[in-house]
């Protein structure tokens, strides 16, 4: 395992790196396990195993904000700083975020064993955030009383008796209490959970890590789906010949897709196929990582295009909408409600991830030394 001076640091066979870094059935294409940061951004330009994983997520960061921003353009649209916007804003933070660290953690993971189990346990805790993003946007845009507001006649004085009739039996008084008191909470402990499972898969639990981070993120997609189920078993709050119904109509669609897109990166992530059918193969190309990511991706795509769907659908129904010093049913999103609980959701996941990296540097810091001692001989070797 000798150097090249002058020439990018040669590719290992799994062989030739400690079994911490080894992935099931990739049997070459590893980086040396104590890469410079510049060698780590290098590597994006050049193939190995890890190449395909950070450019499937790196590259998705900016299709995404190509589809986001086109909410901004629609005609009648508040700007971009009013408060019913603020969810959406979150939910763009938790997407990006996510993206971002997953292609980050896959592309520096190379530095050092400590780095590469910090990397993934700040991965962990961006999906945790995004579901609280999602589950916000969900609140908001598709809770069951979303935008349904008290419509009154142009004189300000009277009730519309059917909106309001709507109103009574769109939500039940028990549904009502979960959505408004219990949803955004379960949604951040059920996150904080998972962030926990996640991180204690890198030092617990090994031989069924894949499961147990693939099952343990089912439990916030149900947790914060509620709102759309809901709405696909229960009649649409649109009148059938509005554009807001034609608009929100296309939300089922786009959610079937949304779960159709994250089966199959499960079952992608659990099963290690193609690499599994012919190791060696797949080991820089094509492997089942990139495909859960791809599959990851197509899934928040079609769940950004079922926000908008109903975004607009409420945009296109000024009448939903509380005037001024009406107080709604449902209560506007506010910085505090929503900056302020992604704020202190953010705030547990790093203490969270801080207390595992300090397990991990205590578990693994001598071997990065016996490492960098090992690479400082090779290197001398060169000259």
């Amino acid at each position: 395992m000798l150097l090249n001076c002058g020439q990018p640091l040669p590719l290992l066979r799994h062989t030739d790196v400690p079994p911490r870094v080894i992935e099931n059935f990739i049997l070459t294409g590893y980086r040396f396990p104590n890469y410079s940061l510049k060698d780590c951004l290098l590597s994006a330009f050049r193939p190995t195993n890890e190449t395909g994983n950070f450019w499937t997520h790196f590259l998705p960061v900016f299709v995404f904000f190509y589809h986001f921003v086109e909410v901004f353009g629609w005609e009648s649209t508040p700007n971009g700083d009013d408060p019913f916007f603020y969810p959406l804003w979150n939910y763009f933070i938790g997407v990006f975020c996510l993206l971002m660290a997953s292609s980050l953690a896959h592309l520096l993971n190379s530095m050092s064993i400590v780095v590469r189990e910090v990397c993934f346990f700040v991965d962990y805790g961006t999906i945790s955030a995004y579901t609280v993003g999602s589950s916000l946007a969900y609140y908001y845009y598709i809770h069951p009383q979303a935008g349904l507001g008290e419509m009154r006649e142009q004189n300000g004085s009277l009730m519309d008796i059917k909106q309001e009739n709507l109103k009574s039996s769109y939500a039940t008084s028990d549904l009502s209490i979960f959505f408004d008191t219990f949803y955004i909470p379960s949604a951040c402990v059920v996150a904080i959970f998972c962030v926990m499972s996640c991180c204690n898969t890198r030092q617990r639990w090994r031989q069924y890590r894949y499961v147990i981070r693939t099952l343990v993120f089912l439990l916030p997609f149900f947790i914060s789906s509620t709102p759309v189920f809901y709405r696909l078993l229960t009649k649409s709050p649109y009148s059938v010949k509005s554009s807001s119904f034609a608009s929100s109509s296309t939300m089922a669609i786009y959610f079937y897709r949304h779960c159709f897109w994250l089966l199959l990166s499960a079952v992608v992530n659990i099963s290690k196929i193609p690499e599994r059918l012919a190791p060696g193969r797949f080991d820089i190309w094509g492997h089942s990582h990139q495909w859960f990511h791809c599959f990851t991706f197509l899934s928040i795509l079609d769940e950004l295009h079922m926000i908008k769907a109903e975004v607009k659908a409420i945009i296109l129904s000024p009448s939903l909408l509380l005037p001024p010093g009406i107080p709604p049913r449902l209560p506007g999103p506010t910085i505090v409600s929503t900056y302020g609980v992604m704020l202190l959701l953010q705030t547990t996941i790093v203490s969270i991830i801080v207390w595992f990296s300090w397990k991990a540097n205590c578990i693994y810091g001598p071997q990065k030394d016996q490492l960098e001692k090992e690479h400082m001989k090779k290197h001398a070797k060169c000259h």
